[in-house]
This record gives structure tokens, C-alpha cells and sequence, in this order.
């Protein structure tokens, strides 16, 4: 830090950083307050075991799982264990969405499938305006 000793007059051409310094901190805490406004990823929705484990859920046909299968080469795609094919999915996804109140469909895909089929079948999901789409993984084995 340098001083100067009374003896010019002149102008001085150092920076005022004191407003330099507010202009940091006003943005600084605009940039606070916005951060923890910005939107989250995707929410996960997994498949609840029912709380009674001796009944069969009487609401099994509310439950609308779509399999995405490895059968050789192709790929064949199934709607609660009944065979669909690709160009179907859309219109038999908005034929059992139009009239219910809960939206909800599971995607379960084979291990050996690449994910992009599974991408397709939740943008078909959400084409037919399916609310929650949740994601089925295979059960792990405890012990292993």
C-alpha cells in the first residue's frame, strides 16, 4: 500500500472498490436465493409391497406394468403379461388411461436391453398422459 504525502494536488486515478464490493455482494445473494429455487431431476416412483402379505391385492388391475423383453434380436414389448406390439403401445396406453383417476405405470426392462427402448416406452408413457411413470428393478437376492 502506498501513501502519497500532501505535495500535488493532482487527481488520483486509483479504483473506488467500495462500490465494486456492494455490486459482489448484491449478487452474491441473488445468486443464494436463486440456486435453491432451481428444479430437481426426475422423481422415483417404486412399487409398494401391500401392508397385508396373506391377501392377494384386490387392486391388481389397477397396477399397469410395461415389459420391454429381449426375445433374440428384438425387442417385443408386453402390457400386464399380454403381448403388445411397438405401434400399439401408444393406443392401448391411451385406451386404458382415458377413464382413471390414478395415472401411474411401472417399466420394467430385461437386463440385457439397451435403455433406449426403455426411454421410448416412458415417452410413450407420458404421450399418453400417464402422471407417474416408476422404474422396476429385478429383486436382489438377500445373502448374496
Amino acid at each position: 500500500m502506498a501513501m502519497t504525502t500532501g505535495g500535488g494536488g493532482g487527481y488520483s486515478s486509483d479504483i473506488n472498490m467500495t462500490p465494486m464490493i456492494d455490486i459482489l455482494l448484491v449478487l452474491l445473494i441473488i445468486f443464494m436465493v436463486i440456486v435453491p429455487v432451481t428444479p430437481k431431476g426426475l422423481d422415483a416412483l417404486v412399487p409398494q409391497p401391500p401392508k397385508n402379505q396373506t391377501k392377494t391385492p384386490q387392486n391388481s388391475d389397477r397396477t399397469i406394468v410395461v415389459q420391454v423383453l429381449r426375445a433374440g434380436a428384438a425387442v417385443s414389448y408386453k402390457i400386464n403379461e399380454t403381448d403388445v406390439a411397438k405401434a400399439e403401445l401408444l393406443p392401448r396406453l391411451t385406451e386404458i388411461y382415458a377413464n382413471r383417476a390414478e395415472r401411474i405405470m411401472f417399466v420394467r426392462g430385461d437386463d440385457d436391453v439397451n435403455f433406449s427402448y426403455v426411454a421410448e416406452v416412458i415417452d410413450i408413457g407420458r404421450t399418453a398422459n400417464v402422471d407417474h411413470i416408476g422404474l422396476m428393478t429385478p429383486k436382489i437376492m438377500e445373502g448374496q
